[in-house]
């Protein structure tokens, strides 16, 4: 004990300093009268500001006290020590308590929202929400493309995106001159209206399969609070302000802000993968004002934004009977498209519904989708068309010198004669000139060689792309049996594009690969419990020694 009283520096008095941070922060915090002994420090002033006192008092609040040795003969560490502790503890208390206070005071500054640019929906009232002026729109939602009256207009429109036939009708319409036509008019355009009409039954298939999940969608039940009763109710029936229970691995048919869950603290996870692709769980948290009270008891108004794409942000305040407004944030909406997990039940009041909802508003509908080969042949249908263009041209220019030249004898020459010998009297044909006929020839010229962009390749790429997918929705060996469905063909445009995957950029292995491990043989005791073995005992166990195997194998 004496090395160490000799070894150690003496110990600086503190008092007058907290006396001093006692008076200056009297009046925001109960300070004790004997503050813990600090390790001496050379920063410590002598006449240091209340703030900076402040600041030193919470700090020794957080740092552990240090008992000297010369300490150890005058007092003990309890009476020194404790009450010290109880006093900063209740400070610290009351300075989180305030600090919380004006935190949300400037939170609830920030949250503000305008009249103007805000939607007002009463929780479990829809009548009073949904009433003029507001009218919002049902939970119904369309991902067609196209409807009775819109379709022959703008699938006629999306198919002459491609130049062949954009080709073929130019022919077809040079069939309707008297100088030009080879065959009647509707012999000149049967074989673009074949495949026309062939591509847009292709496409009326396609579109009312996306009809038929619609309706599938648009149907599903949910369970919605009714006179103080949850009852089942169709999807595309729900309203604005209807109180929704969601239980475990359930679908969320609209945005809702969380009211309650089964948990006490008010947890929800959900999984956001039909949004963001990410599979990991997300926590939602229900505000506590909310979880104290009965969700049919349960009554109020939230002040939200207006419907918006983005789905990381949301911004509302909610009113229970007239209390103080409670903030809300992203952490309390959950998203239609996303599954509960890990969560028996929770309720929410829909926020947005149908075509309001966060995922409607990204969607972009159904994308006239073009494979690689139907691109390729775009272009090389341009580049044969330039080639067509030049041949007739050069043909024309030849027909317009040899007219030149043979002027005179235009009207007795064979097979061009412009007179008409075939009575007495000699008549004229109707000859517009040498001008029209260099015009005429270039005309027949497409007509000539428009074998140079064959239409009947086209009517049989659109009838092997029919047939590819059917031979793929029926193929057995990509059947699923866990979930017993088979395989879709959502779009018979990009068949040809399938396995013609050149690169592929991933930003981790568990996009590509499936983790999952399965139990393979257990020994336990020298006793085999693999599936396969039976419970027999293992050839490989060692006598008198009590050990266990556990092998597991990723695949």
């Amino acid at each position: 004990m004496r090395s160490e009283r000799s070894v150690l520096p003496p110990r600086p008095s503190l008092l007058p300093l907290a006396q001093s941070s006692q008076e200056a922060t009297g009046a925001d915090m109960d300070l004790p009268a004997s503050l813990p002994d600090p390790v001496p420090s050379p920063i410590l002033k002598p006449s240091p500001s209340p703030s900076i006192l402040s600041r030193s008092a919470r700090s020794a609040a957080d740092t552990p006290s240090v008992t000297f040795a010369a300490d150890s003969r005058s007092r003990s560490r309890a009476e020194s020590t404790s009450p010290s502790f109880e006093s900063f503890r209740t400070a610290r208390s009351r300075l989180s308590v305030s600090r919380r206070s004006t935190s949300e005071h400037h939170v609830g500054s920030q949250r503000d929202l305008r009249d103007e640019d805000a939607r007002f929906v009463y929780i479990n009232d829809a009548a009073r929400t949904n009433a003029p002026p507001a009218m919002f729109p049902n939970n119904s939602v369309r991902t067609t493309k196209y409807s009775i009256l819109t379709f022959i207009p703008r699938n006629l429109y999306e198919q002459f995106h491609r130049l062949a036939y954009v080709y073929f009708l130019i022919l077809a319409a040079l069939n309707f001159i008297p100088q030009l036509h080879v065959n009647s008019a509707a012999a000149g355009t049967a074989p673009l209206s074949v495949v026309l009409a062939v591509t847009a039954v292709k496409d009326a298939y396609e579109d009312w399969r996306r009809h038929r999940s619609d309706k599938n969608e648009n149907n599903r039940s949910a369970s919605v609070l009714v006179d103080g009763v949850f009852r089942p109710k169709r999807w595309k029936e729900m309203q604005v302000g209807d109180v929704v229970r969601v239980v475990a691995n359930e679908t969320l048919p609209c945005d809702m802000v969380l009211l309650s869950t089964s948990d006490p603290t008010g947890v929800a996870y959900v999984q956001t993968i039909n949004l963001d692709g990410e599979s990991n769980l997300k926590t939602r948290y229900a505000k506590q004002e909310t979880m104290l009270t009965p969700p049919e008891a349960l009554a109020g108004v939230i002040k939200c934004e207006k419907p918006n794409r983005n789905i990381y942000g949301f911004l509302a305040t909610v009113d229970l009977d007239g209390r103080r407004a409670v903030s809300l944030g992203t952490s309390n909406i959950m998203l239609r498209g996303c599954e509960l997990k890990n969560t028996v039940w929770a309720i929410g009041v829909a926020v947005y519904t149908g075509s309001e909802t966060k995922v409607m508003l990204n969607s972009s509908g159904a994308p006239s989708k073009r494979s690689r080969l139907e691109t390729d042949m775009n272009r090389e249908t341009a580049a044969l068309a330039v080639i067509l263009v030049v041949l007739c041209f050069v043909v024309a220019l030849l027909a317009g010198i040899w007219l030149g030249e043979h002027n005179d004898q235009l009207g007795i020459i064979h097979f061009f004669r412009t007179n008409d010998y075939s009575s007495l009297q000699v008549r004229k044909y109707d000859w517009l000139g040498a001008g029209a006929q260099v015009v005429f020839t270039f005309l027949s010229g497409v007509i000539q060689f428009q074998i140079m962009i064959p239409i009947a390749l086209f009517i049989s790429m659109e009838m092997v792309r029919a047939g590819q997918a059917y031979s793929m929705v029926q193929d057995n060996h990509m059947f699923d049996d866990k979930s017993k469905t088979r395989f879709q063909c959502r779009a018979l445009n990009i068949n040809e594009d399938l396995g013609q995957i050149k690169f592929v950029f991933s930003d981790k292995t568990g996009t590509l690969t499936e983790n999952k491990m399965e139990f393979r043989c257990a020994s336990v005791h020298g006793r085999d419990f693999s599936d396969s073995s039976g419970g027999k005992e293992d050839r490989n166990a060692m006598l008198g020694k009590q050990f266990s195997l556990f092998q597991f194998e990723f695949p």
